[in-house]
């Protein structure tokens, strides 16, 4: 249930297709999404889809992206990085700049955490974003994220940012 606005909603997370691409099309086309996500703008199609058949077809031992279903219509993807022994970082993208703020990318993570320990054995998770990402922030503390350093800076929507990394033990 989305505690924001009372909505009831399914989400799960699956594996990502080829079939996917004409979503990820779309996604690719939302400058709010791009500039949130670190992804080029204005990318062909034909670009696009070479990048999105490697993300799909790339198999390595320590990442995975998953993507992220509402009511069974692809929305996002959640990743897990540098998986190492039970750690793994987390990451997280909601495709559809309409939804953001509807409480689906905190639901997506806590999928994506209970797939990471039930399949992996992950129990330490890590996680980062940008300070002035405030609804990024939000939903990793509500989660219990706790904050453990601000080290880097990185580019995001536009303007140099300070990155700040959080840390969840289960």
């Amino acid at each position: 249930m989305n505690n924001k606005n009372n909505i009831p909603y399914t989400i799960k997370i699956r594996p990502l297709s080829i079939d996917d691409y004409r979503i990820v099309l779309n996604w690719s086309k939302d400058d709010a999404f791009c500039s949130a996500n670190g992804w080029e703008k204005n990318r062909s199609e034909e670009e696009l889809y070479k990048w999105w058949f490697y993300c799909i077809s790339d198999e390595s031992e320590d990442f995975i992206r998953m993507g992220i279903e509402l009511e069974e219509r692809l929305v996002g993807y959640a990743d897990l990085a540098c998986i190492k022994d039970n750690t793994a970082e987390l990451g997280i993208a909601i495709g559809e700049s309409t939804l953001w703020g509807k409480g689906i990318g905190s639901n997506s993570l806590l999928c994506m955490m209970d797939f990471a320990f039930k399949k992996l054995g992950i129990i330490v998770f890590k996680a980062e974003t940008h300070d002035a990402n405030i609804r990024s922030r939000k939903m990793l503390e509500r989660i219990g994220f706790i904050e453990i350093s601000r080290i880097g800076v990185e580019e995001y929507l536009g303007m140099e940012n300070q990155l700040i990394q959080y840390k969840l033990s289960l």
